[in-house]
């Protein structure tokens, strides 16, 4: 029996990492030039998106593994509805949002006794 290469997993990690992400990036780049930002096909990736956000959030505040499973579901609505709110009067900047939402949550966490 031949005897197994230890860098054989990694390597296969790297090359399919690679594989799986930047062929898409490359031919996103290529391709991009001749998309209009106002395409049927532009409007089906950004909902895609969208709707993978979205899920993504959902099951962080209504099924969250490891810390933030300890912290009540309310407490948890409390820092998304609030991150939402000063996304939006925060000129629609991302970081406004999760900065605000990261002070709720880790603020409640601290008045509850949680950490």
């Amino acid at each position: 029996m031949a005897e197994q290469v230890w860098w054989w997993p990694y390597a296969m990690i790297l090359v399919a990492g690679w594989l799986a992400t930047d062929v898409w990036r490359w031919l996103g780049v290529l391709l991009s030039g001749r998309l209009r930002e106002d395409s049927e096909l532009l409007l089906w990736v950004r909902s895609v998106a969208t709707a993978l956000v979205a899920g993504v959030i959902s099951k962080l505040i209504l099924f969250p593994a490891g810390a933030l499973a300890d912290a009540p579901v309310a407490l948890r609505l409390a820092a998304a509805a609030s991150g939402f709110a000063a996304f939006l009067v925060g000129g629609q900047r991302v970081v406004v949002g999760v900065l605000a939402a990261e002070v709720v949550l880790i603020g409640g966490w601290l008045l509850v006794g949680l950490g």
